[in-house]
């Protein structure tokens, strides 16, 4: 384990925001990690958690440790007659691992294909696209308890998983260092074709209905609506779609014919959060460097030379032009250290 002061984390984060760690550090091995846990002095300071930085915003200067893990592999661990169970790394990143899984024959996590981020990263925020949260997939995830060092097992209904949301993004937060993540994939089960393009994308290239193809067509639908981080930094989707009563759906509805929205469960929908802001004007629109992304208003890009309060002020903007115009509330998906 190398510690090392003053490092920049620039390149660590997609939105590119211009950030230095006081003190940062690659988890590797287990052994790493004990390692660290055994520094007295390094656990009298604030820790943070670093995966793919693909779902933060990073301040110009992060205090204490910054701990990122780089932990690799992954592997088929048990199989019986209904699912392949694989365990991949913390470290892995997640459309490498997505990849892997397909071209070892498994299916499951095809709708998730090209989402930014590591396998570490993806229960903390149930990550998700295309109609599928990767809660649908996990089995159980192994963590180290911070305080004593220990590994600990948490199964699906343990993590309480919901719309991008579970135990690590609240109660668990600053406790528990995700290790690895135990995925059950089904042998035998319904491909998921009904949201967005899939479908269409499909049959207009005359593809057969099949995981490899799915993934082929979610990269490319990916691709044609969100930037790539290493052109243009951003975080992908920013706002969380917000969730409201179906009263609250048909009441817009009513003004604006053309609202988008999902059904969600007891008698709520998911409203499209990219709907809500383009007509509020924000697609292409931007406060000096950030703005919305002229082909995807749901993402926020960082134009040049960014830091987080430039973040925060259109993303600030953004929401109280949504709340004027329709009365809904929008969420950031980031976390603002």
């Amino acid at each position: 384990m190398q510690l090392l002061a003053q490092h920049d984390l620039s390149t660590l984060n997609t939105l590119g925001l211009k950030s230095t760690a006081e003190l940062y550090t690659e988890l590797h091995s287990i052994i790493d990690v004990h390692a660290l846990l055994k520094d007295e002095p390094l656990k009298k300071i604030t820790w943070r958690i670093l995966g793919g930085g693909s779902n933060l915003v990073l301040p110009a200067k992060v205090g204490g440790l910054t701990i990122r893990l780089a932990n690799k592999g992954r592997e088929l661990v048990h199989e019986d007659e209904s699912a392949w169970f694989v365990k991949a790394q913390a470290g892995e990143i997640w459309n490498d691992f997505v990849r892997w899984t397909l071209d070892m024959g498994f299916w499951g996590l095809e709708n998730l294909s090209l989402i930014p981020g590591t396998v570490g990263a993806s229960p903390i925020q149930n990550i998700g696209a295309y109609g599928v949260e990767v809660k649908d997939s996990i089995f159980e995830v192994t963590c180290v308890e911070l305080a004593t060092g220990e590994l600990k097992s948490f199964s699906n209904s343990e993590c309480r998983f919901s719309y991008r949301d579970s135990f690590f993004k609240q109660e668990g937060a600053g406790k528990y260092l995700i290790w690895e993540v135990t995925f059950r994939l089904p042998k035998q089960g319904k491909l998921n074709l009904e949201y967005g393009d899939v479908r269409k994308e499909l049959e207009r290239q005359g593809l057969e209905a099949n995981p490899r193809n799915i993934s082929k067509v979610v990269c490319e639908i990916r691709s044609s609506k969100l930037p790539d981080p290493e052109v243009i930094g951003n975080a992908g989707s920013f706002f969380k779609n917000p969730i409201v009563p179906v009263a609250v759906r048909d009441q817009l509805i009513q003004k604006y014919p053309t609202l988008v929205s999902f059904p969600y469960a007891d008698g709520k929908v998911k409203l499209a959060a990219g709907w809500l802001i383009d007509q509020a004007g924000w697609k292409g629109k931007q406060i000096g460097p950030v703005g919305m992304f002229e082909k995807q208003a749901l993402v926020l890009v960082n134009h040049g030379g960014a830091n987080a309060d430039d973040v925060w002020t259109t993303a600030t903007q953004v929401c109280a032009d949504v709340k004027a115009r329709f009365g809904v509330e929008l969420e950031p998906e980031p976390i603002r250290w």
